[in-house]
Protein backbone atom coordinates (compact mmCIF):
# COMPACT_ATOMS: atom_id res chain seq x y z
CA UNK A 1 0.00 0.00 0.00
CA UNK A 2 2.88 2.36 0.83
CA UNK A 3 4.36 2.01 -2.67
CA UNK A 4 0.98 2.59 -4.32
CA UNK A 5 0.42 5.90 -2.53
CA UNK A 6 4.08 6.97 -2.86
CA UNK A 7 3.46 7.49 -6.58
CA UNK A 8 1.51 10.62 -5.59
CA UNK A 9 3.84 12.10 -2.98
CA UNK A 10 5.65 11.46 0.28
CA UNK A 11 3.97 8.87 2.49
CA UNK A 12 4.46 9.72 6.17
CA UNK A 13 2.80 6.53 7.42
CA UNK A 14 0.70 3.65 6.12
CA UNK A 15 -1.05 1.04 8.24
CA UNK A 16 -3.54 -1.72 7.49
CA UNK A 17 -5.93 -2.36 10.38
CA UNK A 18 -5.97 -5.98 11.54
CA UNK A 19 -8.10 -8.08 13.87
CA UNK A 20 -6.52 -8.32 17.35
CA UNK A 21 -7.12 -12.05 17.64
CA UNK A 22 -6.62 -13.43 14.13
CA UNK A 23 -4.17 -10.90 12.72
CA UNK A 24 -6.20 -10.81 9.51
CA UNK A 25 -6.88 -7.54 7.71
CA UNK A 26 -10.18 -5.86 8.51
CA UNK A 27 -10.27 -4.51 4.96
CA UNK A 28 -9.26 -0.92 5.63
CA UNK A 29 -6.26 1.14 6.56
CA UNK A 30 -4.88 4.64 6.84
CA UNK A 31 -2.25 6.47 4.81
CA UNK A 32 -0.84 9.82 5.91
CA UNK A 33 0.66 11.95 3.17
CA UNK A 34 3.20 14.74 3.74
CA UNK A 35 0.80 17.50 2.72
CA UNK A 36 -2.81 18.06 1.79
CA UNK A 37 -2.17 18.58 -1.94
CA UNK A 38 -0.48 15.17 -2.26
CA UNK A 39 -3.29 13.57 -0.26
CA UNK A 40 -5.94 15.10 -2.49
CA UNK A 41 -4.07 13.92 -5.60
CA UNK A 42 -3.84 10.37 -4.21
CA UNK A 43 -7.56 10.41 -3.40
CA UNK A 44 -8.48 11.62 -6.90
CA UNK A 45 -6.26 9.04 -8.61
CA UNK A 46 -6.83 5.99 -6.38
CA UNK A 47 -10.51 6.11 -5.41
CA UNK A 48 -12.02 3.14 -7.25
CA UNK A 49 -8.59 1.75 -8.24
CA UNK A 50 -8.34 -2.07 -8.37
CA UNK A 51 -5.68 -3.17 -5.85
CA UNK A 52 -5.05 -6.81 -4.88
CA UNK A 53 -8.42 -7.80 -6.32
CA UNK A 54 -10.39 -5.10 -4.49
CA UNK A 55 -11.68 -1.72 -5.56
CA UNK A 56 -10.22 0.86 -3.22
CA UNK A 57 -12.41 3.46 -1.60
CA UNK A 58 -10.07 6.33 -0.80
CA UNK A 59 -11.18 9.40 1.14
CA UNK A 60 -10.08 11.77 3.88
CA UNK A 61 -10.18 10.24 7.33
CA UNK A 62 -12.90 11.57 9.59
CA UNK A 63 -12.54 11.99 13.36
CA UNK A 64 -13.82 9.04 15.33
CA UNK A 65 -17.21 9.58 16.92
CA UNK A 66 -17.29 9.44 20.70
CA UNK A 67 -18.96 6.30 21.99
CA UNK A 68 -19.55 5.37 25.61
CA UNK A 69 -16.87 2.99 26.86
CA UNK A 70 -17.99 -0.56 27.37
CA UNK A 71 -17.34 -2.08 30.74
CA UNK A 72 -14.98 -5.02 30.53
CA UNK A 73 -17.01 -7.10 32.97
CA UNK A 74 -20.72 -6.69 33.66
CA UNK A 75 -20.57 -8.91 36.76
CA UNK A 76 -19.37 -6.13 39.07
Amino acid sequence: MHNLFAQYGEVVSAVIITDHYTGRSKGFGFVEMANQREGETAIAELDGFLFNGRNLRVNMARPRTQRPRRRSNDWY
